[in-house]
Order: C-alpha cells, then structure tokens, then sequence
C-alpha cells in the first residue's frame, strides 16, 4: 500500500488561469501546430525593452558587489525615490515605503498581515488572479464586488456596498484594471474612499499600470484624494518600466497613522522575515522613476495602435463585443454563449493555436462569458489572431449551435 503525502487543504482552490491554460497550449504546440500566444502580460517577449539607464545602472549595482542582502524595505535611495514618486501622485501621510519582491510579494505580505481566517477582502470582478490565489492560501473568505461592463469596467458601487459586512477588512482596486484596460475615474473612486473610510477598509491600490495610458488619460492615485482613509499603494517597475522579470515592486502606506500603527508593525515583522527584495535590481528605481520617460512615448505609440487594431477587429465579429480599454495592454472581450467561456476557449486553442485566457479565470457576472487577450504582440499577429477567432467562431457556431446565444 502506498501512502501519499497529503498537501495542505489551504491549496486545493488556487488557481492562476493566464499560466494554467498554458499546460494545453503546450500540448496543441507538440503537434507542430502554428501558436499564436496573447495570453501573457509580458512585454519582453515582443518589441518593448526597458529604458537603458535603469539596466545600466543594475549592472553597474552589480559590478560593486552589491550582491548581498539588502534592508529589509528596501534600500535607501530607492525608498525616497518611492517617496517623492508618491508626492508626484498627491500621496500625502506617508508613514511606510517597503520594496518587495514585485508587487505581487507587497500584495501577498500586506494581506497575510491583515486578514485572519474566516475574514474578507473585496476584490474586483474581473480581476487579476493572484488576489483570488492568495485569498486561498489564506483561507479567506471569498467576497467579489463586480465590475459594471456597460459603464466602462467601473467598479459598481451599489454592489460593493451589499457586499459589506463585519467580516470585512479591505477593498482592491486594479487601476488601470487587469484585464479590462479600464481607468477609473475620480467621482468613482471617492466614493470608494467614502466607503472605506465609512467602515474602516484599508484600500489595496493596485497601480501598477499607472503610468501606460491611452488618448491623453490621466490616472488619479485614490490614496491621493484624502489623507485619511487607509491605503496601500502598489507599484513596481515591472510594466511601466518594462522589466517584469527583475521581480521589483514596492507599497506605500498612507494615512492616520494612529490606525495604522499594529498593521505596519505587522508587515514589517513579515518583511524582515523574509530578508529582502533583490538587491542590485534596487538600484534602478531610482533612475528610472526620476530619469527619462521616452520609451513610454514609443511603448504607447506601439499600443495604441494594437488596442485600435484589437477593439476594431473584435468588434466587427459577430457574437463578440469589447469595451474599449483606457489603460494596461489588455481588453475582456464578451461573448454571447450560453456555455462556459473555457470550452470555447479550448477549443480555440486546439483548432487555431490562438492563445487566449477565459474570462472565468478572471470573474465575471454570472451568466457571463468572456475571454482576455494580451495586445503586445505586432499588428501582423494581432491581425492573424482576430481573424482566427472571427472565423473560428462562425465554426463554433455551427458546430455547438447550442452553445451560442441566439
């Protein structure tokens, strides 16, 4: 008799659908089918590069010997560079910058510090998925508040308060949101500041996009709009700067410091337990935060135009709609089917090679199906992918005539 090692009940729900669906993918690559892969947020592997001056100055941190452990927030010119890109943004009442690894170890960290089993966070529907991950590990309660697609991916505010409760220790917000490309407005983010303010919420700002906009958007830092309300900024170098792999990501702690006082003791006994963030990579927060910005100027030359391509071409397909993305490298294109986004998905994968993600590795309202795709692939494969779908969907239809709205 064999008897297996039995692993923690805490993993049985994580999920991470943008790499889970790669395992298929995998498998329809072996046959030697053409792939066409829009399902990774990672702008290395197309033509965006990171600014020179940051890897410069990592691989100059690097000749130093600056090799070792650093600080366990972070050293130190890389923590007033974080604090004056904080004024930048309007971020006042500061009372802690910690440099992580990537933002997803700040987001991690941050939760593990507040959120006791039994408690919830309310996260965003559609949303990035290492939230719904982490709340796993964590064994937290689950609580989504749902994004309002026919007013642009905003948060609904109405939703969000029902889904209030004493359980509840903090709101996220993805702004620009992963994977709707929408930008929140101000009028919506008061009233979420309102809220938290109103219940006691520490906000979880998710920022890391703030700074790839489209058609002369600007982005507003909720932390910004009161020094009050409790809020944790998150950002990092990885897409704005184009460098995901160097892991480097930070957190801002804003607001009375009275009421946040345990909670940032609390991060901090976990961020000196884990040592540090990468160190020589540190080094480049500095340029690039106070250097020159000029590959954002052609990063968004490139995606404008690739999100035009994206939102015209989805459009014109029958059974599918796409909101126009503000914001980030992506769009959450809705189909019209009864069944689950993840069959027509499969499928695409296995007849195409188009890679996409379904919506339901996001959220979505129930009753919803969607699908996100990744715009930083060349106009010529975007192109080939969308026709792909268009075609590949006018099949779907006649083949699962059941399956498609009518």
């Amino acid at each position: 008799m064999i008897n297996k090692i039995i692993p923690a009940v805490r993993t049985e729900n994580i999920t991470y659908a943008v790499r889970d669906i790669v395992v298929l993918a995998n498998q329809v690559a072996k046959t030697g089918k053409e792939m066409l892969y829009l399902n990774i947020g990672d702008p290395n592997l197309y033509d965006f590069v990171p600014p020179k001056h940051l890897v410069d100055a990592t691989y100059q941190a690097m000749l130093k010997n600056l090799n070792g452990y650093a600080p366990s927030s972070g050293i130190g010119e890389a923590v007033k560079a974080i604090e004056a890109e904080a004024e930048r943004k309007g971020i006042t009442n500061v009372h802690d910058i910690f440099v992580t690894t990537g933002a997803s170890e700040a987001i991690d960290i941050c939760l593990t510090a507040l959120v006791n089993d039994g408690e919830n966070v309310l996260t965003p529907t559609p949303g990035y998925p290492l939230y719904t991950a982490i709340a796993s590990k964590l064994q937290m309660m689950e609580n989504p508040y749902y994004l309002d697609e026919s007013n642009g991916w905003l948060p609904d505010i109405e939703d969000i308060k029902s889904k209030i409760n004493d359980k509840t220790k903090a709101i996220v917000l993805i702004n620009p949101n992963n994977p709707t490309g929408s930008l929140y407005t101000k009028e919506n983010l008061q009233q979420i500041v309102d809220l938290a303010l109103e219940h006691n919420l520490v906000i979880f700002a998710d920022e890391i996009y703030d700074k790839l906009l489209f058609d002369g958007k600007k982005h507003i830092s909720i932390a910004s709009l009161n020094k009050d309300v409790s809020c944790i900024t998150f950002g990092g170098l990885s897409k704005n700067y184009m460098v995901p792999g160097f892991r480097i990501g930070w957190g801002i702690v804003s607001g009375r410091k009275e009421v946040l006082s345990d909670f940032i003791e609390a991060v901090n006994k976990i961020l000196r337990a884990r040592l540090s963030a990468n160190h020589p990579e540190q080094y480049g927060i500095k340029p690039s935060l106070e250097g020159n910005h000029d590959h954002l100027t052609e990063a968004m030359k490139k995606l404008t135009c690739r999100r035009d391509l994206t939102v015209e071409m989805l459009n014109a397909i029958p059974g599918i709609s796409c909101v126009k993305p503000e914001g980030a490298f992506y769009a959450f294109p809705k189909l019209e089917m009864k069944q689950p986004d993840a069959h027509f998905v499969g499928e695409l994968i296995r007849e195409t090679g188009v890679v996409i993600v379904p919506g339901s590795g996001f959220g979505q309202v129930p009753g919803t199906h969607h699908f996100r795709v990744v715009f930083l692939p060349n106009e010529q494969i975007l192109e080939k992918a969308y026709k792909a779908i268009g075609e590949f969907f006018v099949k779907y239809q006649e083949k699962y005539p059941d399956l498609v709205e009518v």
